[in-house]
């Protein structure tokens, strides 16, 4: 625009020098059309307002015939508060050039609603370039100084004021839908689509949905999201974002790899964006970004503690259970080992006992190099201050984890039986007779304690007790009732958590069940160590300590079975 400033002032000089004769100037106009946003339901046509907007200009112009029209810009949903529209960038470029020294809007807000910048443009831009501005409705031409700058300000501020009410409106409704879990989104993730009925709500896309569990079961099984993307890729398969072009759905513009003829292909930035998205749970998180303000375009991050969640608002295509697995190995160390495309099996597992480090995986050959010997070591060592210095050959730990995994789960398999004898529910129904008895017995002192308390002020009117007793005795006894009902809240759970620990560790004893037909230590793979164990603490070359999944569950079935035996 600064190159062609001095065009400007050219056209400006002749201007002034041909006023004196406005019926012979011939205005070069643009029609300039603006609308703030497009009724979706009429995809690749004009809105309404646009066609009203030309039909108004167009009357306008019939009446002034020194006027002559050279194009139209038109910005079909677009808003006033920014000014890089495509339309009237164009717009400018014409005005630049010296192709055009006219401007005609149906009104003022049509051009911008940003005060400042609106203004800028008005008094600074425009007659540099000598261009004559009309806003029909609001009466404002430039050439004949009846928009003076009282009016066009007043005018400037309070559209920039409907903008920002509008903007204050829009986000409160939004703020509203996803508190109640709707979806608020303009494209639905792959693997999901609006609903026909329901705009607001997700439902499956077959499809894509297959894609996206191939997808978690590949990670699970220790493909790194490299290889799966190159799977994908091999096999065919469309990308999220050229499956939505062939399908004519709303997309994102850029953020995938592309190749030489355009076609975006899958990456391991997709896979890992995929894996890491809890819609695919049920799970609606929304409101991770937004602008600052109704001025500002970028979008910014937003803490964690003000994002909308909530839950099971539509189907899910991942259960929690695998979703929470994949989290689990996206944490560890899943460094693939060198020329392939998986991760080791105990890779981010072990620990060594002494120093709490990670341990990791080394090959060295033989003599004559014909055979590799493998085995894991502590990434500290004991010249760098570690103790033990553990180490443990690969061979060895299989064979440990196997038949620690197989005697766990055989562990499980009686636990699961003895839980499901007619008189498995003894253990359990004790303690809670136990933990019920003690709630009554403390809701007795409860009661006698609100007893005596309700005395307090009889025995003050009645000179039994002054009222420096009567408050020290007040104070004993609220203190005493708090104690008491904070202890009887927590039996009550205790209760609650013993009479329902039979139902709710049943799912996660038959995961472990799951896995009964593993025969070698050649079959624990990637996948069983991820499902089964937390984690391997390497003490000795003789001793390490396996802690499984669901240690905890494990550990308070055992007590009351204990408690059954006993």
């Amino acid at each position: 625009m600064g190159g062609q400033h001095g065009n400007g002032v050219e056209i400006m000089r002749n201007n002034k020098q041909s006023q004196s004769n406005v019926s012979e100037i011939k205005w070069k106009a643009i029609k300039y059309i603006r609308l703030s946003n497009t009724d979706d339901d009429k995809r690749g046509g004009e809105s309404d307002s646009v066609v009203s907007q030309r039909r108004i200009i167009d009357d306008f112009l019939l009446r002034h015939p020194d006027i002559e029209v050279v194009a139209e810009k038109v910005d079909d949903g677009f808003s006033g508060i920014l000014f890089d529209r495509p339309a009237f960038k164009e717009m400018m470029d014409e005005i630049e050039q010296g192709n055009v020294n006219c401007v005609i809007c149906k009104d003022l807000s049509r051009l911008g609603r940003e005060y400042i910048e609106t203004g800028r443009y008005l008094r600074r831009i425009f007659p540099a370039y000598g261009v004559r501005f009309l806003a029909i409705n609001d009466n404002i031409d430039t050439l004949n100084d009846n928009g003076d700058d009282l009016s066009i300000s007043i005018r400037s501020i309070v559209n920039d004021a409907y903008c920002r009410d509008i903007s204050i409106k829009t986000r409160s409704a939004l703020a509203s839908k996803r508190k109640n879990g709707n979806f608020v989104g303009a494209m639905p993730i792959y693997g999901y689509a609006k609903a026909r009925e329901n705009r607001n709500h997700l439902v499956v896309d077959d499809c894509p949905a297959s894609i996206v569990r191939d997808i978690f079961r590949l990670r699970m099984d220790g493909n790194s999201a490299a290889r799966i993307a190159q799977m994908l890729n091999e096999r065919g398969i469309l990308s999220p974002i050229e499956y939505k072009k062939s399908n004519g759905l709303p997309h994102a513009k850029g953020g995938f790899t592309c190749t030489g003829r355009g076609v975006a292909k899958w990456s391991a930035t997709t896979i890992i964006r995929i894996l890491n998205d809890e819609t695919y749970t049920g799970t609606l998180v929304q409101g991770k970004q937004s602008t600052p303000n109704y001025k500002l375009r970028e979008m910014q991050a937003k803490p964690k503690s003000e994002w909308h969640r909530i839950e099971n608002t539509h189907e899910a295509i991942i259960p929690q259970h695998s979703f929470d697995l994949v989290q689990k190995i996206m944490k560890l160390d899943t460094r693939t080992s060198p020329n392939q495309d998986r991760v080791y099996t105990f890779s981010g597992i072990l620990i060594c006992g002494s120093c709490g480090n990670s341990m990791v995986r080394k090959s060295v050959p033989n003599r004559d190099k014909s055979v590799f010997y493998t085995y894991y070591r502590c990434t500290t060592g004991k010249k760098n201050g570690c103790s033990l210095g553990a180490s443990i050959k690969e061979n060895d730990l299989n064979y440990c984890v196997f038949h620690g995994i197989r005697g766990h789960i055989s562990n499980i398999a009686q636990m699961d039986k003895l839980l499901k004898e007619p008189n498995s529910d003894r253990a359990a129904n004790e303690l809670a007779r136990n933990l019920t008895a003690r709630l009554r017995e403390n809701e007795e002192r409860l009661d006698k304690l609100r007893k005596f308390k309700a005395g307090l002020h009889e025995s003050l009117v009645n000179d039994v007790l002054s009222k420096g007793e009567h408050k020290a005795l007040k104070a004993k006894y609220d203190e005493d009732i708090k104690a008491l009902v904070t202890a009887n809240a927590l039996l009550e759970g205790e209760i609650d958590d013993t009479l329902s620990l039979q139902h709710e560790s049943t799912a996660w004893m038959e995961y472990f069940k799951g896995f009964e037909n593993i025969d070698t230590a050649h079959a624990i793979d990637r996948k069983t160590v991820i499902c089964l164990i937390h984690s391997i603490h390497i003490h000795s070359k003789r001793e390490i300590e396996i802690t499984y999944a669901h240690q905890a569950d494990f550990e308070s079935i055992m007590a009351l079975l204990e408690m059954e035996v006993v």
